[in-house]
């Protein structure tokens, strides 16, 4: 079975920022079905409530019944931790998945300061609401390691698929790409990674991904069809001419220079500045090798309605009791504004066209 291309926005926000830890921006969902019933959905955010000044993001939760209605969840699920220079600063992008221990664990990208690569690494849980870090580093290795998303193979190893960029050194950190795009590595026991070579996807194949792939996530093929479908987000650079303000997450001097306390501001600045992001879909017949994808999912342009005019990007699917999977995806409006919205593939049993 493949997700199909074709998929239909549902109306209204799952989630906006409505509190003191989330009111400057919120995205990168992962959704997670309880086992006692209903969702709980994990997202990154930023906002006054902030544990320490310079933090730029921690991972809360929400929880719903139906999949449509989401209520925020007291507390912080995940914190960077300062004293630790590979997690200093922020947490974001979060995966969970359950572990044959009876726990829960959760892969998510982890930053230090602007001079230092972003890893992957992973906390563990038993009832997906306190959440412990696990030592150590999952994945690292090149100069930006992010958007993890984890694959649970039917031969029981997993498979984290994630964007990776390698650059050179150039006047303004972190550099001229020289590669972008999605790797994998593969684990038996969800803590020692080993990188497959090579890329699953290198990015500026189209016009459309000239600024790089934020996440990947890969569905398993099911029934008669043998076919791997990998949806993924990416970004289209700024028009030529465009003046792009450094963000904040690639500036060296953001803590000392006081920016870090105006992270969100600075990061919305640069999202803002004539980037766009969208959501594309390609296939596979083993999950290693894959073709740049068409695209599923994009708003409208900037300065025109929608909650997703300008940014569609980090989505998370489930699939549904009828067949049908839903999207969950962060989405920033002509203002500047992110939410969590969705959508469904548009029929009960998808086929690819």
């Amino acid at each position: 079975m493949r997700i199909q291309k074709c998929w239909k926005k549902e109306p209204g926000t799952r989630l906006a920022g409505s509190r003191e830890l989330d009111s400057s921006k919120l995205q990168a969902p992962a959704i997670v079905r309880i086992p006692a019933g209903g969702f709980r959905l994990f997202y990154t955010a930023i906002g006054p409530a902030k544990p320490y000044p310079e933090c730029q993001g921690y991972i809360l939760s929400a929880v719903s019944e139906d999949g449509l209605t989401f209520h925020t969840e007291p507390g912080i699920r995940l914190a960077p931790q300062p004293e630790l220079p590979h997690m200093s600063l922020r947490v974001l992008s979060p995966s969970v998945t359950p572990t044959t221990s009876g726990h829960w664990r959760m892969y998510f990208e982890s930053r230090g300061t602007a001079d230092s690569p972003t890893v992957i690494c992973s906390a563990l849980s038993r009832d997906l609401l306190n959440w412990e870090h696990e030592a150590g580093i999952r994945v690292s290795g090149l100069d930006r390691i992010g958007g993890p998303r984890y694959l649970t193979l039917p031969d029981g190893r997993g498979r984290l698929y994630c964007f990776a960029s390698e650059c050179e050194p150039s006047e303004h950190f972190p550099g001229r790409r020289l590669r972008q795009g999605v790797i994998s590595a593969i684990t038996t026991d969800g803590r020692n990674f080993e990188i497959e070579p090579g890329y699953r996807l290198l990015s500026g194949q189209t016009e459309l991904d000239t600024s790089g792939i934020t996440s990947a996530e890969v569905t398993l093929p099911t029934g008669e069809d043998n076919t791997w479908t990998m949806v993924y987000s990416a970004w289209q650079d700024a028009p030529t001419g465009t003046i792009v303000p450094l963000h904040p997450s690639h500036d060296p001097n953001a803590v000392t220079s006081g920016q870090s306390a105006n992270f969100a501001a600075a990061s919305i600045a640069t999202d803002m500045a004539g980037y766009r992001s969208r959501i594309f879909a390609t296939f596979s017949k083993d999950g290693l090798v894959w073709t740049p994808g068409s695209c599923v999912m994009e708003g409208t342009g900037y300065g025109r309605p929608g909650l997703d005019a300008v940014h569609a990007e980090d989505m998370s699917l489930v699939q549904l009791g009828d067949g049908r999977y839903r999207m969950y995806y962060a989405a920033c409006d002509q203002n500047g504004i992110w939410r969590i919205v969705s959508a469904v593939t548009s029929d009960t049993n998808p086929q690819s066209s």
